[in-house]
């Protein structure tokens, strides 16, 4: 990957077919170590002993991977430069028991996880993706990704009052999907989704699944300078982050850093799982690279202390039909490069050195950025990165690409932000 401004569609068509290729984080994941296979990255399982070898090297759990790239000469205090994402996007899960239904319709219990901007998911062709898990213990991915549910809305003859008063749903009653007619059979839905992924009645014992959008990312405007799709937040930085750890492993250069990929799960809902930030997946993987080159503790909270990590997740572009709702200095805006995002009350873990880092790599990859800050009369999102300084004791910045309709179903971002985003990582993860 060069580092250059000038916008390559290459990268972002690409981006474009990950986010098509990834209805959830399980999808996400494996899309993400196959690209990292394909750069030279190997899969260590941490049930193993680690070696101390050099090289690309990743562990999958669950929706989450941590994936580094220890160059020659690492000592066992060598820093990291960790680039933080999260694989989740708010969305509708199938419950326990998920076949029900009324009047004569067939439908899927679900559960709302995370924010989702409800009224998006309304009259959407739905496909079926996820994870199951068999018999034998091992697990299966699941995309059905094709018109197979839909969440119908009330039509406005029933409801005049829609369009002045406003739209009003109940997450328990009116976000249930159809997909049929007739009595409700338990387990039907199993049952297709067993057929589905070719396996016997009876073999799924277990399951994490969940509904998607099944219309393609797109380009949009009369220049294609934007791109509309599902799950930017955040697979947008996912694939960015993939890009610049396999450029740099590629590069086969002399950091004076171990260059990391960490991408989360449920970050959409607290980060409090064994695959989330708020879990000790990457401070244990870290400390395990450091014993596995010979390290002790000491050596370990010396590497700690030198390492840095760019939590990237999406923020706020400055929305043309409310701009009143924005910081009024602070109008981040498509293709105007990524955003450092800074809160003073820690809800972005950025301060004035972490700035810094971000700007010089930044320059260093010939990179335009800008800032964002919430609206003193808002409050403000948050992200992996308080969570990741707090819990293991590492400087830490936030910054993103700044999106319109952010937790919608749809999301949208500038063509080139994508490209610029993963240069930046690049210049950064080579330092």
């Amino acid at each position: 990957m060069s580092h250059s401004s000038r916008f390559d569609r290459g990268h972002t068509d690409d981006l474009m077919s990950f986010l098509a290729a990834s209805p959830s984080p399980y999808h996400a994941v494996a899309n993400a170590a196959e690209r990292l296979e394909k750069a030279g990255f190997r899969q260590v399982a941490e049930t193993d002993a680690w070696d101390g070898e050099s090289g690309g090297k990743y562990v999958l759990r669950g929706g989450a991977i941590v994936a580094w790239y220890v160059p020659e000469g690492a000592t066992a205090t060598t820093p990291y430069r960790i680039v933080g994402a999260h694989t989740d996007s708010p969305n509708l899960r199938v419950k326990p028991i998920p076949d029900t239904g009324a009047r004569g319709w067939r439908q899927i219990a679900v559960e709302v996880y995370g924010g989702p901007l409800l009224n998006t998911w309304l009259d959407r062709d739905l496909g079926l993706s996820g994870r199951v898990t068999l018999r034998d213990g091992s697990d299966r991915l699941v995309n059905v990704d094709r018109a197979l549910l839909r969440v119908p809305q009330l039509a406005v003859h029933l409801d005049r009052s829609v369009n002045t008063d406003g739209l009003k749903l109940d997450k328990q009653r009116h976000m249930t999907p159809i997909w049929g007619l007739g009595e409700v059979g338990e387990g039907e839905l199993i049952a297709f989704v067993e057929e589905e992924i070719g396996v016997a009645a009876g073999e799924v014992q277990g399951w994490d699944l969940m509904v998607h959008s099944v219309e393609p990312p797109a380009y949009l405007g009369r220049d294609h300078e934007l791109v509309a799709g599902p799950r930017m937040d955040n697979l947008l930085s996912v694939h960015a982050g993939t890009a610049a750890l396999a450029a740099v492993a590629a590069a086969d250069s002399e950091p004076t850093s171990i260059p990391v990929l960490a991408a989360f799960d449920h970050e959409e809902s607290g980060s409090q799982s064994d695959t989330g930030a708020d879990g000790p997946l990457l401070g244990t993987v870290l400390e395990r690279s450091v014993y596995a080159r010979g390290g002790s503790y000491e050596d370990r909270a010396r590497a700690f202390a030198g390492t840095v990590c760019l939590s990237s997740d999406t923020g706020h572009a400055v929305h043309p039909n409310y701009s009143e709702r924005h910081e009024p200095g602070h109008h981040p805006m498509p293709n105007g490069g990524p955003i450092l995002k800074v809160n003073v009350n820690q809800r972005y873990a950025t301060d004035g050195s972490g700035r810094a880092v971000f700007a010089g790599a930044c320059e260093r990859a010939g990179v335009p950025w800008q800032s964002f800050v919430s609206n003193n009369a808002m409050p403000c999102g948050t992200t992996i990165g308080p969570i990741t300084a707090a819990r293991h004791g590492i400087a830490t910045v936030d910054i993103g690409v700044a999106i319109l309709s952010m937790h919608s179903a749809r999301e949208l971002c500038g063509a080139e932000d994508p490209y610029l985003l993963a240069n930046a990582l690049t210049a950064f993860l080579e330092c």
